[in-house]
């Protein structure tokens, strides 16, 4: 048997104990090595299935995680027949549609609409016009991100937070206790599937007509889907060219969309797939939950851009956020860690890491900082990830190691920190199109 080497032991013993210094959290994030525990999911009624719960397994469903207290389907291809990069392939080649019910809209609605969004997230409310949308972030007092949503303002006095991970409504109710602004927060019975790939527009196209051409990224649009009403905006969690179709009424109206999709989308080679974490990463999107959380600033995960200089409103996080960026400008950042992008080596990642994974420096010694989101990009032909290094350590170039679980062969493995996002997308997003444009924020 091949001896370990001081490394490997030192890996080994991080399942007990780690350096990696976390000391900004009152949680730390668990860094102990535990590896897959192969369970299976208890399917009760505490947990909710979607209108498309049954579809989705329909479909070939095999596995699911749970989101927003919901079932959320994260496998369809078995790991014998490809596995996700099966699903992927069919993502950057054809066209394919994603269960994303998950994706709970929490609607905002009455006079002071505008007045209450604008409190709540960073960047500024008004300068979204109705039937549009953007990708905001809502932060805590400390200006940790609480949910990074897209918004879709659907009319003057009505915005739908398309939410991540986290439970935004209840913290919405109880900022607005406080404050009283003359609106009503609720989640909506709205239930989107994403149509992503290069052939969505084609799909779209038959599905919806020639007008969907004209809808802007991040532009939004009504239609009628086998007579069910939907709004159609230009988003995705990818970095192809994608859609997404928000059902209304959905406990009614799913099966609607659904078979509609799947009907027009035959001759398109339409496959229904789990959210692509692959090309999700690729484009430099963050996951909730995973590389970000209410522990987290925007100026550790290359969100600062979310963080305008001339909001004149207050909004909650602004004086955090603002003393943090002064001591970052002035060389005394008040963070330990911030993510960068990497590629390393090491057999291809093909599927969900089971442990966030640690990383040492180029010379070993203790770990340093850990692995969030892996995986294979076949286009760039190496493994690639977002991670957290110190915060001294993120000019492109600089050297790591990577210290890769017992399904990849428990190896210690080279890496480097790359640009972000590893590769073009298709629309690109405010951070690239500010940073384009010689500015560090938008509005």
């Amino acid at each position: 048997m091949k001896e370990k080497t001081p490394l490997q032991i030192r890996a080994a013993a991080a399942r007990h104990n780690t350096s990696v210094d976390q000391s900004n959290r009152r949680v730390p994030i668990n860094l102990r090595q535990s590896g897959p525990t192969p369970v299976e999911m208890l399917i009760s009624t505490r947990v909710r299935k979607s209108p498309y719960w049954h579809l989705s397994f329909e479909s070939g469903c095999w596995r699911a995680t749970v989101y927003n207290r919901v079932y959320h389907p994260r496998g369809y291809q078995r790991m014998d027949e490809g596995g996700a990069m099966v699903e992927y392939e069919a993502l950057v080649n054809h066209v394919t549609m994603w269960n994303v019910a998950v994706e709970r809209q929490i609607q905002v609605k009455g006079p002071d609409a505008e007045k209450f969004v604008d409190f709540v997230i960073t960047r500024s409310a008004s300068l979204i016009k109705p039937m549009r949308g953007k990708y905001v972030i809502l932060c805590n007092e400390e200006g940790g991100i609480l949910n990074d949503p897209v918004l879709l303002r659907v009319a003057e006095d009505e915005f739908w937070f398309s939410i991540s991970d986290s439970d935004l409504e209840f913290w919405m109710r109880g900022v607005n206790i406080g404050k009283g602004f003359d609106v009503t927060i609720a989640e909506i019975d709205v239930c989107p599937v994403q149509i992503q790939g290069p052939k969505s527009e084609a799909l779209m196209s038959d599905l919806f007509g020639p007008a969907v051409s004209d809808i802007p990224f991040y532009g939004l649009m009504e239609g009628r889907l086998n007579g069910a009403d939907v709004i159609i905006s230009q988003t995705g969690f990818t970095g192809e060219k994608g859609y997404e179709i928000y059902c209304k009424n959905a406990t009614v109206d799913a099966e609607k969309v659904w078979y509609g999709v799947l009907e027009a989308g035959e001759k398109h080679n339409l496959m229904v797939i789990a959210p692509a974490h692959h090309r999700r990463i690729a484009a430099g999107i963050l996951s909730w939950g995973q590389d970000i959380d209410q522990e987290v600033s925007p100026f550790q995960c290359n969100l600062a851009y979310q963080v305008p200089r001339d909001k004149e409103g207050d909004y909650i996080g602004k004086a955090a956020l603002e003393k943090a960026r002064d001591q970052i400008e002035a060389g005394a950042s008040p963070y330990p860690l911030g993510m960068v992008g990497i590629v390393f080596g090491g057999k291809p990642v093909i599927d969900y890491a089971n442990d966030f994974w640690l990383v040492y420096g180029e010379d070993g010694g203790d770990a340093v900082g850990y692995v969030t989101s892996p995986w294979y990009s076949p286009e760039l032909e190496t493994n690639i990830a977002l991670c957290h290094v110190p915060w001294d350590g993120r000019d492109v170039g600089t050297k790591y190691k990577v210290a890769l679980p017992e399904e990849y062969g428990g190896e210690i493995v080279d890496a480097e920190v790359v640009e972000i996002p590893f590769r073009p997308s298709v629309n690109p997003n405010s951070r690239e199109v500010a940073k384009a444009r010689g500015s560090d924020s938008v509005d």
